[in-house]
């Protein structure tokens, strides 16, 4: 009788036993058997669902809690919770159904990791990007949340084959700009490693391929070095009585990639460093340490690094100096206790890799969650998700410089940080009203870029506000965060006091004003308008959301016909003061004294034109929603307007034109040369003048000039 054929295990009951076997080292019995159900719940789940490799779709879900067994020695729910992390997602079971089945901890840490499906967003992007919001608010409640997912992202990465070579590519873009960073924020050293060597195979394949082979060429030319120079550290720290442990560490292929990207190198040049490292038992031995590798070998000046009495945001520590070893070849030595190692390659993991055997774990932990809950306290008021995906890969800087204040505080920002965004790091307040700094003693604008080790101080006035023009060169999250935020409620307060304005306007060609009419009759016109307040109301008619006539219409129950209304329209009076809400055209530059009219661009605000200017005659053609418009009398301020002027090109040409000029109390803003020939040049002068009385007056002194041939304003 033939023997009955042996059942091929399937993939998903390999998993399962290599994770049971990797949690019964560290669980006890109840908690195996609750993983072994949480199991069985996500196999039926998922039971017909495939990837696309073909694989059951469960055995990605398996393969996380593996990940988070085997290398970070995760508790029970946070294991459960990579088992079940795409069950909420992928399949009709519910948040309350996980609840029954495994508790509220588990259900609410795989909803954390859930992606939001159903959103009324604009885009791909958005719904992305609202879904990182979700979890890192889940992160701040939570921390297994995003180890569960960074666990989730690293077996994706592995296993991207299958994919379209777009969605790999936009995968592996994600995790570089996202994913990866947030391993290095959070501490998680060989995490982003691995990371981000995936990613450069998804994107760049061919480069990577070409650096492996030249890595492993080169190995070869090296390790004579390296073992000289560990052989020499070796024999001197046995002749100072200092026991440590010595290894090599090899550059990795991403960060060879990045140096030669963004340092314009060879790729010898920077291959050419070799990297040793040094473990010791204390802080003491390893200053020691350092004092043995300098005696030894010249140190590079400007290159040690103290991150033992500064340590990074993500509390790495380590001490860094590069010498000159064998041969004339860079040494790059590293210098860190055990247990700092520990803490550098594994963060906050070490929380539960290591807490039985060490307390750094749950310091690293807290430091986490304090960069979370900060960084979530400056992006309270973010504007949207796509606005908080921007602050968040602002936050993840790589590198930090130190400064300090007049007081001798300590005050870390990103490396390229400028004056404006130290005044923000001390408080958000002297960032608004800060005019300028002084930086080791010296008056310097606030785009100044920062050192290492200068001493900062930012100057305020009262009357200073945040110009959006800082957007262009803060670098820090909490500055781009403070700087929109008042930006936006600066442009809805101009919206609301335009609009009280215009409203009160037509109120007044009717008999009426806002405050004539009762409480009890504003609440009911404005609930049936949909309004729950008369801000409201009186921003969305400064933002042209509303026009202004026909809320009065609605206010007020007396009615006016058309033929009345327009009979009685007056012009909207233009201060030029109004600020974000009241836009002047760049197409012909209206200025005090220009005949204007204005059109309303929905949700942005009024538009002023000239009456003259073709864009503003094509609107009335297309009847767009325009309103006659008036410089009002007590305008004030200084005003952009464009010269065309034909010169005689001559040495000292421009210096007569730019003198008379500012005799006449102007300020050249812009010079553009548009027409050039051996004996003329036209070209465009923007200056600022108060108003046609001066322009025209600066248009007088010009034409006397014996260089200007001819000058006009130019048009649309």
């Amino acid at each position: 009788m033939a023997a009955p054929a042996l059942k091929t295990e399937q993939p998903q009951e390999s998993l399962i036993r290599d994770l049971i076997a990797a949690i019964k080292g560290y669980f006890d019995l109840q908690q195996v058997e609750s993983i072994q159900r949480a199991c069985q719940f996500a196999v039926a789940a998922h039971a017909d669902q495939f990837r696309l490799s073909g694989e059951p779709f469960v055995c990605h879900p398996l393969s996380v809690a593996l990940i988070l067994a085997q290398e970070m020695r995760m508790d029970a729910a946070g294991i459960a919770a990579a088992i079940l992390h795409d069950v909420i997602e992928d399949t009709p079971i519910t948040k309350a159904q996980l609840v029954e089945a495994f508790g509220q901890e588990v259900a609410d840490l795989v909803d954390g990791v859930t992606k939001l499906t159903q959103l009324d967003c604009k885009s791909k992007q958005e719904i992305q990007a609202e879904s990182l919001r979700k979890m890192i608010l889940a992160m701040a409640r939570d921390l297994r949340v995003i180890l569960v997912k960074l666990a989730d992202r690293l077996h994706n990465m592995r296993t991207l084959g299958p994919m379209a070579p777009d969605r790999r590519r936009r995968f592996a873009r994600e995790t570089l700009e996202i994913y990866a960073p947030l391993a290095e924020r959070l501490g998680m050293h060989k995490m982003r490693l691995e990371l981000e060597e995936l990613a450069m195979q998804a994107m760049y394949p061919m480069r990577y391929r070409i650096l492996k082979k030249a890595v492993r060429r080169a190995r070869g030319n090296r390790r004579e070095v390296i073992a000289t120079v560990e052989r020499a550290i070796c024999q001197r720290l046995q002749e100072s009585a200092l026991n440590c442990t010595i290894s090599s560490r090899e550059k990795h292929i991403f960060s060879i990639y990045q140096k030669m990207r963004t340092k314009g190198l060879s790729f010898r040049q920077v291959y050419d460093v070799c990297a040793v490292r040094i473990l010791t038992h204390s802080v003491d031995e390893c200053y020691r340490v350092l004092g043995v590798v300098h005696g030894l070998y010249k140190p590079v000046p400007g290159r040690f690094k103290d991150y033992i009495a500064l340590p990074k945001e993500n509390g790495y520590q380590s001490l860094h100096t590069v010498v000159v070893g064998p041969y004339g070849m860079p040494v790059e030595v590293q210098i860190r206790t055990r247990d700092m190692h520990r803490i550098a390659e594994n963060g906050i993991a070490a929380h539960w890799l290591y807490k039985k055997e060490i307390d750094q774990g749950d310091a690293a932990k807290a430091r986490a969650y304090a960069w979370i809950n900060e960084f979530l306290e400056h992006q309270r008021n973010a504007g949207g998700s796509l606005e908080f995906l921007d602050n968040l890969k602002v936050d993840l800087f790589p590198s930090e410089i130190y400064v300090f204040t007049p007081q001798g505080d300590i005050v870390k920002l990103p490396q390229g940080a400028t004056a404006l965004d130290f005044a923000y790091a001390v408080h958000t307040e002297i960032g608004d009203r800060c005019v300028g700094a002084k930086v080791n003693g010296q008056l310097m604008p606030l785009h100044t870029v920062l050192d290492n080790g200068q001493t900062v101080e930012a100057i305020t006035k009262s009357w200073a506000r945040p110009d959006p023009s800082w957007l262009n060169y803060v670098v820090t999250a909490k500055a781009r965060s403070a700087i929109r935020n008042f930006l936006r409620n600066l442009k809805t307060q101009e919206a609301i006091e335009l609009g009280g304005r215009m409203l009160e306007a037509e109120l007044t060609k009717l008999g009426w004003s806002l405050k004539s009419l009762s409480q009890d009759l504003l609440s009911d016109r404005l609930q049936a308008m949909g309004f729950g307040r008369l801000e409201d109301l009186l921003e969305a008619i400064g933002f042209g959301n509303r026009m202004a006539w026909l809320v009065a219409r609605q206010l007020v129950p007396e009615a006016v016909t058309q033929d009345e209304r327009e009979a009685s329209r007056a012009p909207l009076l233009i201060k030029g003061t109004e600020g974000l809400v009241v836009n002047l055209a760049k197409c012909c530059r209206p200025i005090p004294g220009d005949a204007i009219i204005g059109f309303f661009n929905p949700g942005k605000g009024f538009v002023v034109h000239r009456r003259e200017c073709k864009n503003a005659l094509e609107f009335q053609k297309k009847q767009i929603t325009w309103v006659l418009a008036e410089w009002d009398e007590q305008t004030g301020g200084e005003f952009p307007v464009e010269l065309r002027v034909v010169l005689w090109d001559r040495p000292g040409t421009l210096a007569q034109v730019a003198s008379a000029i500012a005799e006449e109390g102007a300020n050249i803003e812009n010079f553009q040369i548009t027409q050039q020939d051996s004996h003329t040049s036209t070209d465009i002068i923007t200056l600022t003048v108060k108003d046609r009385t001066h322009l025209a007056r600066i248009i007088r002194r010009l034409r006397k000039l014996q260089v200007v041939l001819r000058i006009s304003r130019t048009k649309a």
